[in-house]
């Protein structure tokens, strides 16, 4: 790979050429650029662990909070091997534009650590989170930042996480984090709410091309909390799923799969592929299938200027965060794919995030349907507002997603001004 695709591919260097297109279509000040494109902090972590064998293991842990200024920060945390302190900013930047377009007081942030989960035992997994949990309090807290899961982690996690902090305050925190089993102050809803949210905007988008959702044809390229349960809102709806993958592979099937068939499969083999009835599929084939919806809801950088000129479903619907390199969305765009960006489409998650911290702060809990309703109602309203900005100012639906994330962050900012 050449230097300027190396650079292209970097996480950190895509979300800031995102931004500043779209801080271009905005006229935006030149010195809240400067502010906006970068975090405002980052720590690095050491964390060491005991093993259960009794040697001891260090990684790499990241917390980075990019912007605050509309409140406090809000992401999650990611275990993976290739995590990076530029993939953990990238994703905090989305975080924040994300947080704006669905309207919530939030600020962008996140965090990760350098390691695979899978090599660890249940055991070894607490202590590293808990010691972790211990060398980032410095900067997370109810009124501060508000982590919650993300790639590799869980209700569980999150479970310690929110332990931790309070043996370390002294009173129970249930707000310091969101994602939580319900036993200690999680939310109705949450665990389906990314795919949900993002089930609404294909719906919205379906309503805007004047096609009807059931009978289209799907692909679902991640079968993690969120490719998983967008499959089965999207059977539910009558839309047919084709083919679903996960990180050893896929299954495809052009008479449809069976939400339930693949995810038993996967419950006893540890993956979607050799579902019964299926052939398999690469990741890559899988994204360049003739369909008419493509779900990303894997990692970054999937649909690449590489692939893109031979992904053409009609409607793009981005479950992960940042799927689609800026080069690949001008050819999307070129080729009349309808683009649900990742900082609208996967926004049901952190919406949901939002009432659970709300619940958790008041000590008044709602019931599911209440849940589903107020983050239909976000999901509806915020996909029209980015729909308003792309027809007004004749932007890609990318752009537009990020004008309005980023103006009114942007207008936070400048209201407030610089302290000191």
């Amino acid at each position: 790979m050449s230097m300027v695709a190396e650079k292209i591919r970097n996480p950190f260097h895509v979300a800031q050429r995102q931004f500043d297109i779209a801080a271009e279509a905005l006229r935006l000040d030149q010195g809240l650029r400067l502010k906006l494109r970068v975090p405002r902090r980052a720590l690095i972590v050491s964390v060491p662990f005991e093993r259960d064998d009794g040697s001891w293991m260090v990684v790499q842990g990241y917390r980075v909070q990019h912007d605050v200024s509309r409140g406090p920060a809000k992401g999650g945390i990611r275990y993976h091997p290739q995590v990076t302190l530029d993939e953990v900013k990238a994703l905090a930047m989305w975080m924040t534009w994300k947080c704006a377009v669905v309207n919530l007081p939030y600020g962008g942030a996140k965090g990760g650590i350098e390691v695979d989960p899978k090599a660890l035992s249940l055991h070894e997994l607490e202590k590293m989170t808990r010691r972790y949990t211990n060398e980032i309090a410095i900067i997370i807290g109810p009124e501060k930042d508000i982590p919650a899961p993300d790639v590799y982690t869980d209700a569980q996690v999150m479970a310690w996480i929110m332990d931790t902090f309070t043996m370390r305050q002294g009173f129970a925190s249930p707000g310091v984090v969101t994602g939580k089993p319900l036993s200690i102050g999680g939310s109705l809803g949450r665990r389906e709410a990314t795919a949900r949210g993002c089930t609404y905007t294909i719906e919205e988008a379906c309503k805007h091309m004047g096609k009807p959702l059931a009978g289209m044809t799907v692909a679902i390229q991640g079968y993690g909390n969120a490719g998983s349960i967008a499959h089965d809102l999207l059977h539910e709806r009558g839309a047919k799923v084709v083919a679903v993958s996960d990180s050893r592979g896929g299954a495809h099937s052009t008479h449809g799969l069976d939400p339930k068939e693949v995810q038993a499969h996967k419950k006893d083999s540890g993956s979607v592929v050799g579902t019964p009835g299926t052939d398999r599929i690469g990741n890559r084939e899988l994204l360049e299938l003739k369909v008419d919806i493509l779900v990303p809801a894997a990692l970054e950088n999937q649909i690449t200027e590489d692939n893109a000129p031979r992904i053409k479903p009609r409607i793009l619907a981005e479950a992960a965060n940042g799927p689609t390199t800026p080069e690949a969305d001008l050819i999307l765009h070129e080729n009349g794919v309808f683009l649900i960006p990742d900082i609208l489409a996967n926004a049901g998650g952190v919406t949901v995030s939002y009432f659970e911290w709300v619940q958790d702060l008041a000590n008044y809990f709602w019931t599911e349907d209440e849940v589903n309703q107020k983050l239909e109602t976000v999901m509806r309203r915020s996909f029209r507002d980015v729909m308003a900005i792309a027809e007004k100012h004749r932007v890609n639906n990318r752009t537009a997603a990020y004008m309005l994330g980023i103006g009114r962050v942007a207008e936070a900012t400048r209201v407030r001004g610089i302290y000191g």
